[in-house]
């Protein structure tokens, strides 16, 4: 089980510092609010840029971000919440960045099954910047955490966010 409370990460009797959302934690997320949803989760596919990192074995499923990788964040698209292909027709944030906060990603799966339109999209975690500013409402962590972390989780262990 991971645990995130505040800008502490903790697995494996290990703490990690992270990077939360901009505006803390709820119970009560919504799109656009940059808060970090409160609960237990599960983990989905991570999604690694490949002309940048190089990932050791991993557990969870993982696919190579490309320039048209993404995920939607419009409340008025059936794909909301989901993978996407970009050229898009709605809102959606695009995984092939200058930065480097998107070269590698975990999905989280919250609001994913079922998908509730405002309640929040695009919740991962990533790498986070320098300074560990906050994010959209993610969890960001130094790229080499990040690395560890994920070599020693599947899709059976959970995140769970408390306060």
């Amino acid at each position: 089980m991971i645990i995130v409370r505040k800008n502490v990460l903790s697995f494996n009797d290990t703490t990690y510092t992270c990077a939360i959302g901009k505006n803390g934690l709820t119970s009560r997320k919504k799109e656009g609010d940059g808060c970090t949803p409160l609960g237990k989760y599960s983990l989905g596919t991570i999604y690694f840029r490949k002309d940048k990192v190089v990932l050791p074995k991993m557990n969870l499923p993982k696919m190579v971000i490309d320039k048209n990788t993404g995920w939607c964040d419009d409340i008025n698209s059936y794909e909301y919440n989901k993978a996407i292909t970009f050229p898009f027709e709605h809102s959606a944030e695009r995984f092939f960045r200058n930065d480097d906060i998107y070269d590698i990603i975990c999905i989280i799966k919250y609001n994913s099954n079922p998908v509730i339109k405002g309640k929040g999209s695009a919740i991962f975690i990533h790498v986070a910047r320098d300074d560990y500013s906050g994010t959209e409402g993610c969890i960001a962590l130094c790229k080499e955490d990040l690395i560890t972390i994920l070599t020693q989780v599947s899709l059976q262990t959970k995140i769970n966010i408390i306060n």
